[in-house]
């Protein structure tokens, strides 16, 4: 009987979506295109994935087809596997195994080192005017 992680890791590699090139969404998001949310790992280096063996069971690599076309914004990354694995800015990307529907990032700020991945930084909501008296 698979494990939740590992029947995660099932569904991800077997959908058709999991392959396909991210997709930016209206807040900076990048989501596969069923969005799903994508994540970096501050511990990886550019082109290289720290994520492996038991971290990848609840961190899936977001795989890319092999006949998989990179562009200069979302290149490949072979893993140590020898699949291939999107990237966004060199930083390999990855599903969490908590989120159980698109859109959904509950993975986001995890041990400090796990970010939802962006095209652009996080908006923080107007908290208003600031009130600055003169004189004081």
């Amino acid at each position: 009987m698979l494990s939740r992680g590992m029947l995660c890791i099932v569904i991800v590699a077997c959908s058709p979506t999991a392959l396909a090139q991210p997709v930016e969404g209206a807040d900076g998001r990048l989501t596969d295109p069923a969005g799903r949310v994508l994540y970096t790992f501050d511990r990886d280096s550019a082109g290289a994935s720290a994520c492996k063996d038991e971290c990848a069971v609840q961190w899936p690599p977001y795989a890319a087809p092999p006949d998989a076309s990179a562009k200069p914004a979302f290149p490949l990354l072979r893993r140590d596997d020898g699949s291939l694995q999107w990237a966004h800015r060199g930083k390999p990307l990855y599903y969490f195994a908590g989120d159980v529907k698109p859109g959904q990032a509950s993975g986001d700020g995890l041990g400090g080192t796990w970010h939802v991945a962006r095209t652009r930084p996080a908006e923080t909501p107007d908290s208003g005017p600031s009130y600055s008296p003169k004189g004081y």
